[in-house]
Parts: C-alpha cells; sequence; structure tokens
C-alpha cells in the first residue's frame, strides 16, 4: 500500500509520521511518499521527522517535489496543503477585521478568500489523480474542508473522496473523557457543514447521552473547557454545537474579542510557525542532533495547542514567549496525543475502507441523510466506513433553526466554487454577500476588492474581470 500526502511541507507533518508508526502495525503500508511544492519547507520538516522515523519504520518513506512522481501507483492521497502559506491567512483574516467582520481561517470571509485560491490548485490535483491513481481514494484535508471536499465531487466528478476533520473527532474524544468510556462505545448522531455541526445525540449502549451530559454540565455551573457556550444556551439547544458554531451564535463578541486583541489567529500562530523553521534551520546547518529536534517542536506544539480559540472567545492564556519545552520522558505520550486528533483520523479512514468498518464523522455528498439538503450537497455527518464505501447515515429531519443556517452556508458555498472555478467577480461577490457573516452588499464589496488588492497575484482573471 502506498499512501501519498500533498502538503508535507506543513508543520503537522511529523504528527502525520507518528500516526502512521502508530498505525504501521495495523496497517499493510509499504510506503509513505511526502510531497510539497516547497524543497526547502520539505527538507526541514523531514528533518523534523527523524526522530520519529530512527524509532522504527516498517515501510520506505519518499520526500518529493514531484506531484506526479507522488501520485503515480498511489493507493491513498491525503491533500493538506495551504495554498499561500500563513502568510496569506493573514491577509485573509486580518481584512474582513477591518470592516467589523469575523476574520477567520475557515468561516467567513477568510474561508471564501482561501477558498478562491484554493479551488484552482485541488482541481489540478484531482485531474493527475484521474490520471495517474484513478482507483485511489482522496482524503482532503485541505481547508476549507467542506467547499474543497465539493469541489472534488460534484465539480471533478471524482466519487472515492472524503473530506476530514479532526474537530469532530475532537469531540467524540472529549465526551468518551467526560462519559469515562472510550470512544469506540459511542455511537453519534452528528450533522452540519463543516465547522458548522451539531452533536444531535451520542449513544451509549442504547441511551442517548446528551441530555444527561448537558444536565451535568448545569449543575457544574459551566461548560465543558473545549465548549465556548453559555451553559444554559446548550440546554435550550438541546444540542452540543461543534465550537466553531461560536462565530455564528456570538458574531459581534468574536469580533470584538479579536480587534481588542489586535491580531487574529494566523497573526498568532505566524512566530511559532518562524520560530519552528528557524530552529530547524539552526541544527540543520549547525547541530543536528535527534534531541535538539524534538524540543524544538514539542515548544511548538505546547504554544500552539495552548493558545487555540483563545483571540476570539477572549480567554486568557500564558505567556509562552519563554515557554519552557517538554521533557524528553513526554515526547512520546505529548506525540500520541496530537498525532491522535489530525492524521490518525485519515488512517482510521483508511483501516475502515480496507476491512475494518468504523463509524466516523466526515464530509460526504448528503445523498439523502439530510431532509432539506440537496443530494450532493456535502454535509458533515455520521458515516459507515467499511468494505471500500462511505455512506452517511440517514439523520432525517433536523431542527428548523439549524438546516436554515445550513442552507444559507451552504449556498454561499456553491456560489464561491462557481466563482473559483468561472473567475467570476460578480460571482464572487454574490457569494460573499449572502454569507450570514457578512452585513450587506457594500461590506462584502469592500472586503472582495481589498482581497483583490491584496491577493491579485492569486486571481488575477478575477481581478480581470471586475475592470
Amino acid at each position: 500500500m502506498k499512501i501519498t500526502f500533498i502538503g508535507a511541507g506543513g508543520v503537522r507533518t511529523p504528527l502525520v509520521i507518528q500516526s502512521i508508526l502508530n498505525f504501521q502495525d495495523r496497517l499493510p503500508i509499504d510506503t509513505v511518499c511526502m510531497m510539497d511544492i516547497d524543497p526547502e519547507r520539505l527538507e526541514l520538516i523531514k528533518l523534523a521527522c527523524k526522530p520519529r522515523l530512527a524509532k522504527g519504520a516498517k515501510f520506505a518513506i519518499e520526500w518529493t517535489t514531484d506531484a506526479r512522481k507522488a501520485i503515480q501507483g498511489a493507493d491513498f492521497i491525503v491533500t493538506t496543503f495551504r495554498e499561500g502559506s500563513l502568510e496569506s491567512r493573514v491577509i485573509d483574516e486580518q481584512v474582513p477585521l477591518k470592516y467589523g467582520v469575523l476574520g477567520q481561517e475557515t468561516t467567513g470571509p477568510g474561508g471564501f478568500a482561501m477558498a478562491l485560491r484554493t479551488v484552482p490548485v485541488i482541481l489540478k490535483y484531482v485531474e493527475l489523480i484521474k490520471e495517474l491513481a484513478p482507483d485511489a481514494w482522496l482524503l482532503n484535508f485541505t481547508n476549507p474542508a467542506g467547499i474543497l471536499t465539493e469541489t472534488i465531487t460534484r465539480v471533478a466528478g471524482f466519487e472515492h473522496a472524503v473530506g476530514i476533520c479532526d474537530n469532530p473527532s475532537a469531540m467524540m474524544r472529549a465526551a468518551a473523557a467526560f462519559l469515562n468510556v472510550t470512544t469506540e462505545k459511542l455511537f453519534p448522531e452528528y450533522y452540519g457543514l463543516n465547522h458548522l455541526g451539531w452533536m444531535r445525540s451520542i449513544f451509549l449502549n442504547g441511551k442517548d447521552l446528551v441530555p444527561e451530559m448537558i444536565r451535568t454540565m448545569q449543575k457544574n455551573g459551566k461548560a465543558e473547557e473545549h465548549l465556548p457556550f453559555d451553559v444554559n444556551e446548550l440546554a435550550n439547544l438541546g444540542t452540543i454545537p461543534n465550537e466553531y458554531v461560536y462565530f455564528f451564535y456570538y458574531p459581534k463578541k468574536s469580533v470584538e474579542n479579536l480587534l481588542k486583541s489586535g491580531q487574529s489567529r494566523a497573526l498568532q500562530i505566524l512566530p511559532f510557525n518562524q520560530e519552528l523553521y528557524a530552529g530547524l534551520r539552526r541544527i540543520r546547518d549547525e547541530e543536528d542532533t535527534p534531541e535538539k529536534v524534538q524540543e524544538i517542536y514539542l515548544r511548538y506544539l505546547d504554544q500552539r495547542g495552548s493558545t487555540y480559540m483563545s483571540l476570539e472567545t477572549g480567554k486568557d492564556t500564558k505567556d509562552l514567549a519563554q515557554g519552557a519545552a517538554k521533557p524528553a520522558a513526554d515526547a512520546k505520550q505529548v506525540m500520541d496525543e496530537s498525532a491522535e486528533g489530525y492524521s490518525a483520523v485519515a488512517l482510521n479512514v483508511i483501516e475502515g475502507l480496507i476491512g475494518q468498518p468504523k463509524i466516523m464523522i466526515l464530509n460526504v455528498p448528503n445523498r439523502g441523510a439530510i431532509t432539506g439538503m440537496a443530494e450532493d450537497d456535502v454535509i458533515e455527518t455520521t458515516c459507515l466506513v467499511g468494505n471500500g464505501v462511505v455512506r452517511p447515515f440517514a439523520m432525517g429531519s433536523i431542527p428548523d433553526a439549524d438546516l436554515g443556517l445550513m442552507k444559507s452556508v451552504k449556498a454561499y458555498e456553491r456560489l464561491t466554487i462557481q466563482a473559483a472555478v468561472e473567475d467570476s467577480y460578480a460571482t464572487a461577490l454574490k457569494a460573499l454577500t449572502l454569507h450570514p457573516l457578512v452585513p450587506g452588499y457594500s461590506i462584502a464589496k469592500s472586503i472582495l476588492d481589498d482581497y483583490l488588492a491584496q491577493h491579485g497575484d492569486y486571481f488575477p482573471k478575477l481581478l480581470n474581470d471586475r475592470l
């Protein structure tokens, strides 16, 4: 079995390697191919992976900048690239904040700009997959995951594809910890879109425990740490929302918190990423020691994890400027825990597809699962993965409020895809105006024109279409 990762110069690749090592006795992996278009970043991340690979990899590993070589003969292809790197994400998030609108990677205008850059690129990769590995499965991690998965399945017509997000899996792990059971014992009823979803039920031995979980949180007077919601709102909803729903329920507060901080998430983590790559350059040029590599990467994980959702929710975090590295003795535990929430999701999908059926929350075409959504709308929901098939469970009717919000965001998503495919300024403006977090046409136009001024190199045809 050959597994290819496209975008392997990214900061999460050491976690990918850790996940593969954890799964290598469960999956018949012969070759792992790590591909990225940036040769230096690929070299540095290769260095960051050396301490893990030295622990006994049973598979061959390839590092390449050649997409054709990476895709040729692959059985599974995982897309995990960021078109425009983190620097473009900074623009994506800072521009809307100028106009009092949420600046966030995947939600609202930030996800819109990222989609405009990324849709044409993912379509090119799909064409290569059709040519070089037509029977392969494509597992898309690249954000915005729902929009890109719909581009793959509906626009490109490539059916062997699912979208993956680690957030619903994190919700399941949190629920399992809350209930003091393993995730395998739980059956979730989850519905929504990527970064806009709700856990309706969590069954244990046939009993739905969501009501009990909410009552317990009410009794404790607060929601669990990973849920940035008022506990009384959870009781009113009767569901457990994905944490990204926070931006739709508290849009004003989210913007106020970001403006108060003076930065978005991208600006917050940019120095962490820069520090990681700079540290790896020093080690490459001066002292190639596994211990030093490990220290630098664990520090990065601590910085990034400790600050997650802190700006948007106004959560206090510790000052990490002089933060100490994790003790070496804790390294494997830290890596295992971090890897569990990311690439392990992709490997679980692979394991399910080749013969060990699993219940997972994935992004797939609706196919009647949620009443009121179109058949080819990509949704995020509970799925059965097994015997080469990914099939969503029937969710039936869902609350009107949730369905209405989903349909509004889906209309925005479909128009965004159309704008990217057709290089249409008018369609792009229509899409952004329609997004629930954008307060009208004039602000949408200001944001779009600002993006074109700063991102023009990424969509010259769109810029020309405006003119």
